[in-house]
């Protein structure tokens, strides 16, 4: 990509989304507090866009949804019909750490010899607009903690970070996908040529975590430690930890009949007692110390061993929402100590 920085006005925010959405699905984060989320945008609502704070859902179910449909079977003929193609999709002004988040799912989804194709569909055609933290947007925040940054630009294919001034946007192509981007809104003479224009710096986040380099080895082998039984007491096994999450991947299949035979996939969570539940009524995780020991290693060991990356991204909404207060923070510190 080139090194040649360029700036977009905030003024320009209209007209930049107006050119996305001439060829793309356009969303980006819409509504206030505890409204705010990923929302599709057109031209009629674009002065609708909230670009401050951390949206409540990540934006994870654009490419991974609640629930998909992966084929229908015709009960009569016989035939198969496979779901349309996804289209180009732009998700704009998501945050760092969500955009890192859909890195660890592409890890998922896509490598290790199995990829996922209703979810590659989607992957493929989408583009990834980042909206770099100009301020922390939420106390419970540790991005910077586990491997990312208020600035970090992994898994962005388009980076703005805010100008000095606040009045504009410094605009970083990391991807031809972003590229493309670029040049759309420098077609559109939307893009002023940044000369030496300086960036905002980083913001640190306010939550600090000391999260030790062997974190993944040191929570393997306190397995039967009995600590776990102590995490898990205060869990009432809601599952909103999962749900809020812009990593977590777990999902459950089944087949629908009406008129045909679909087969569908919709989100699960692995704190649920049935999620592991096997044929014949056999539970490997019969007790939530089980459940939240599985969800905990997922996150900061297992996925570690696999992947050679953690999981949780920091991006702290499990630590804002839970309504028990269970602290994924506290399981790293204490794996810190072992």
């Amino acid at each position: 990509m080139s090194d040649k920085k360029h700036k977009l006005q905030k003024t320009s925010l209209p007209e930049a989304l107006n050119t996305l959405i001439k060829d793309h699905c356009v969303f980006a984060p819409a509504g206030e507090a505890e409204r705010l989320a990923f929302t599709p945008i057109n031209a009629e609502n674009t002065q609708d866009v909230n670009l401050t704070g951390l949206s409540v859902l990540p934006p994870k179910e654009l490419i991974f949804p609640r629930s998909e449909t992966l084929y229908s079977v015709d009960l009569g003929t016989g035939d198969v019909t496979q779901p349309e193609e996804a289209k180009k999709t732009v998700i704009f002004g998501i945050r760092p750490c969500d955009a890192r988040g859909i890195v660890n799912l592409d890890n998922a989804f896509l490598e290790k010899t199995y990829v996922d194709g209703a979810y590659a569909d989607k992957r493929e055609k989408l583009t990834i607009v980042t909206l770099a933290c100009q301020e922390i947007p939420d106390r419970a925040c540790f991005c910077d903690s586990m491997g990312g940054g208020p600035h970090d630009a992994e898994g962005s294919d388009l980076l703005m970070t805010d100008t000095k001034d606040g009045e504009a946007w410094l605009v970083s192509a990391h991807t031809d996908k972003g590229k493309a981007v670029e040049e759309l809104w420098k077609a559109a003479g939307l893009l002023d040529d940044a000369g030496k224009t300086a960036a905002v710096k980083p913001p640190s986040c306010t939550l600090k975590v000391d999260k030790p380099k062997d974190l993944a080895k040191k929570l393997a082998n306190a397995f039967e430690d009995p600590a776990w039984a102590g995490f898990s007491e205060a869990c009432i096994g809601c599952g909103a930890c999962s749900y809020i999450c812009p990593t977590c991947y777990c999902f459950d299949m089944d087949m629908e009949k009406r008129g045909e035979a679909s087969q569908f996939r919709c989100w699960d969570c692995c704190m649920f007692s049935d999620y592991s539940r096997m044929a014949g009524g056999h539970n490997p995780r019969p007790t939530k110390k089980e459940r939240l020991r599985n969800r905990y290693m997922h996150k900061l060991s297992y996925f570690d061993e696999r992947y050679g990356r953690t999981l949780c991204v920091g991006c702290g909404r499990c630590l804002a929402k839970c309504p028990a207060g269970l602290d994924i923070v506290s399981v790293i510190e204490w794996g810190g100590t072992l």
